[in-house]
C-alpha cells in the first residue's frame, strides 16, 4: 500500500539557491537598493519577462501587492471595491487599508464570481479584484468586457494561479493589475513575498514609490525615470519591500514553474478522476478558455448532513488525508462570515451554501501518481465509510 506523505511540506528550494544566500550573507547586502542590480531588480525582470508583463514590482507578500495596487491607482477615500465572497480575508483587509469600502459579491457552487450578481453589483463601484480562488478562474471574459465598458479598472488576485492560463494568456496580466504570492503554500515558494505586475508606467511608478523607494532609490528601477520624477516627494510611503534573501531563493524557481504546473494538473486531474467514482464527491468542471495551474484539490460533497459532513472529514484525516471544509473550521478566514472587521457582514446565501459543502485538501506537485492515487482511495473510502450504512438501512 502507497505512504501518503506529509502533503503540508512546501515546495523545496532549489540547491542553486545556496550560493547567492551564503554570497548574500558573506556580504551583508540584504537591502535591494543597495545596488541597481540587485537580486530583487534582476527578480522583478526576469518574473515580468516569463507573464509578458511590461513591468513587475516586488513587495512584501501579496496582501503588500493588493493594498499597493489599489492605492496606485488613485482610488479616492471610500470608494467602492468589489470582490468576491471566496476569498481569503487578506483580500478585504487590503481593502480597509486602502481606505476603501468592501463590496461582495456572490461565488457559486464551481467556486467562481456569480456573475449575474456581479453585474447588478457593479454600478457605483470604482474598482474590482478578481481573487482566482485556489485557481479556479472566473469568467474573465464577461468580466472584462463589463468592467471596460464601465471604466472600472481591474485587479487580479492571482495569489493561486501562478501559471494558469486563459484562452494562452497568462492570468495576472488580463486586468490592469496582477498580484502573486511566494507564501510558502504556493507554487513559488520563499516563505513569505509577493509581486505585482502592469503594463501601465504611472501605475508601478506610484506602485515603486509607495512600497519604499525613498528620495531617489526610485532611480535603481532600470524603467520609467520620467514617471518616477512626476511622483517624487507626492506619495506617501509604505515600505513594503522584498528583501535579496527571499529574491536569491525566488529566482532559481522561475525556469521550474512550467514543470510544477504540469505535474500539478496531473495530479489534480488524476485525482478529480477518481473521485467521480464516488456518488457523494463532485469536482467542478473547468471553464473551456481556462489552462489551470493546481497545486490543491477542491471538491463538493453532496447528500451529506452537517454531522455526516465532519464524520467524512474526520475520517479523511484518520486515514492520512486532511480536509478543510471552508464554511465548517472554526474561524476559517475564507467564510465570509468570520470577517468581522468589516463591521457589517453582508447576507451571501449561495456563497455560504458552497462554503458549507465545499473542501479543500493540499495536493503538492511533487506527489507521485501512485501516492495521488492513494490521496484518492482515502477520499472515495472516507465518503463511503460515513454514507454507505446509512443507505443500507434506506435512511
Amino acid at each position: 500500500m502507497t505512504q501518503i506523505p506529509d502533503m503540508n511540506q512546501a515546495e523545496p528550494i532549489p540547491a542553486e539557491a545556496q550560493a547567492e544566500i551564503d554570497r548574500l550573507l558573506a556580504s551583508g547586502d540584504l537591502f535591494r537598493y543597495t545596488s541597481e542590480d540587485s537580486p530583487v531588480t534582476l527578480l522583478e525582470e526576469e518574473f515580468a519577462a516569463h507573464l509578458g508583463s511590461a513591468y513587475a514590482l516586488a513587495v512584501s507578500s501579496c496582501s503588500a501587492a493588493l493594498f499597493l495596487s489599489l492605492k496606485a491607482l488613485g482610488l479616492p477615500r471610500d470608494a467602492r471595491v468589489m470582490l468576491p465572497g471566496f476569498t481569503f480575508a487578506a483580500v478585504p483587509s487590503s481593502v480597509l487599508h486602502a481606505e476603501c469600502v468592501p463590496v461582495l459579491c456572490e461565488v457559486g457552487a464551481d467556486y467562481r464570481i456569480d456573475m449575474e450578481d456581479f453585474a447588478a453589483k457593479l454600478p457605483g463601484v470604482e474598482a474590482v479584484i478578481i481573487s482566482h480562488m485556489r485557481g479556479h478562474t472566473s469568467d474573465m471574459d464577461r468580466i472584462m468586457a463589463l468592467c471596460d465598458a464601465a471604466d472600472v479598472p481591474v485587479i487580479e488576485d492571482a495569489a493561486h494561479s501562478l501559471g494558469t492560463r486563459w484562452h494562452g494568456r497568462n492570468i495576472g496580466t488580463i486586468g490592469k493589475i496582477g498580484c502573486f504570492s511566494f507564501q510558502s503554500y504556493k507554487l513559488v515558494n520563499a516563505g513569505e513575498g509577493g509581486l505585482l505586475v502592469s503594463d501601465d508606467p504611472d501605475v508601478i511608478a506610484r506602485a515603486v514609490i509607495m512600497s519604499g523607494a525613498y528620495e531617489h532609490n526610485w532611480k535603481k528601477h532600470p524603467v520609467l525615470h520620467s514617471a518616477f520624477a512626476r511622483w517624487q516627494n507626492r506619495l506617501p510611503l509604505y515600505n513594503q519591500r522584498l528583501s535579496n534573501l527571499s529574491a536569491a531563493i525566488i529566482r532559481p524557481q522561475i525556469p521550474l514553474i512550467d514543470e510544477r504546473v504540469a505535474r500539478g494538473r496531473r495530479n489534480h486531474d488524476l485525482v478529480a478522476e477518481r473521485l467521480s467514482l464516488s456518488p457523494w464527491i463532485s469536482v467542478p468542471e473547468k471553464l473551456a478558455p481556462e489552462e489551470r495551474a493546481p497545486d490543491s484539490l477542491q471538491f463538493n460533497l453532496s447528500d451529506m448532513s452537517d454531522d455526516e459532513v465532519l464524520a467524512f472529514a474526520a475520517a479523511a484525516e484518520a486515514a492520512g488525508v486532511k480536509v478543510q471544509v471552508f464554511g465548517m473550521s472554526a474561524d476559517n478566514a475564507r467564510a465570509f462570515w468570520n470577517w468581522n472587521f468589516l463591521g457589517e457582514v453582508p447576507d451571501l446565501p449561495k456563497t455560504r451554501a458552497m462554503l458549507m459543502r465545499a473542501c479543500d485538501t493540499r495536493l503538492p506537485a511533487r506527489l507521485t501518481e501512485d501516492e495521488c492515487e492513494a490521496v484518492a482511495d482515502v477520499l472515495v473510502a472516507a465518503a463511503a465509510h460515513v454514507m454507505s450504512p446509512a443507505r443500507a438501512y434506506g435512511t
